[in-house]
């Protein structure tokens, strides 16, 4: 089985398409695992919802999923965030609404948990350190964890000695000979923020036990063109040239 791990797609159409085309270039895929924030930011959160929805799939709920549809506040966003979220909320349907209200905050697929922020605080935490990470790996019982939410490309290990490291993902993991157990950060597909603004994904290969991982060009000035005439703010569109 073949899992395409996608996080952070914020209503980027563009870059979630080229993300998929990618993939079938690869041999395709038979489900994604999708870790939350379909939408925020971007222009066009109901396609993205949609087009998820055509795939067989899992998918946990981000802070941003959350916002759209009033299960938390945007008081704790930056103020181009919740004006975005704001413009998000009056742009889904009703059954997208229902969608992402029902998104669990946490999921389980073999030895693999997925969340959106962090095992420790699904929604809201960003895992940027080694001593947070080191801190959550108490709070998941699997040997792999999927997280987003920061949208950079991160692993954290854990060693049977109890040591913590983190690096930059590579472009392959193999997990069936990690002697340690792992939290890793696919990227973001809808805005890189590591300095690379390609939409960034990994694909799983369950058979092989190998995690590999992607980054694609995609058309950004379409995406901001229509950004541009929804009136989304200029820093959230500028930010997509620079992936930051």
């Amino acid at each position: 089985m073949k899992y395409a791990i996608l996080g952070d797609i914020h209503a980027n159409l563009a870059a979630f398409e080229a993300v998929l085309e990618d993939i079938e270039t690869k041999g395709g895929f038979d489900e994604i695992w999708c870790l939350g924030d379909i939408v925020g930011y971007g222009p066009e959160p109901h396609a993205c919802i949609e087009l998820l929805r055509r795939y067989k799939h899992i998918s946990v709920a981000g802070n941003h999923d959350w916002a759209a549809v009033g299960k938390i506040d945007t008081s704790d966003f930056n103020p181009a965030a919740a004006r975005a979220c704001q413009w998000t909320a009056q742009q889904l349907t009703a059954e997208d609404v229902n969608y992402l209200q029902n998104l669990a905050i946490k999921l389980r697929r073999d030895d693999f948990t997925l969340v959106h922020g962090s095992p420790r605080q699904p929604i809201w935490e960003y895992l940027l350190s080694v001593d947070d990470a080191y801190d959550n790996f108490s709070y998941f019982n699997t040997n792999f964890c999927l997280v987003a939410h920061s949208h950079v490309p991160l692993i954290f290990g854990l060693n049977r000695e109890g040591k913590c490291f983190m690096a930059k993902i590579p472009d392959a993991i193999r997990l069936g000979s990690e002697n340690h157990r792992l939290i890793i950060n696919p990227g973001g597909v809808g805005q890189p923020r590591d300095g690379d603004p390609r939409a960034s994904y990994a694909l799983y290969d369950s058979e092989a036990q190998i995690m590999y991982h992607y980054r694609v060009n995609y058309a950004i000035t379409v995406t901001q063109k229509k950004m541009m005439e929804h009136k989304l703010p200029l820093s959230l569109v500028l930010r997509l040239n620079y992936g930051y």
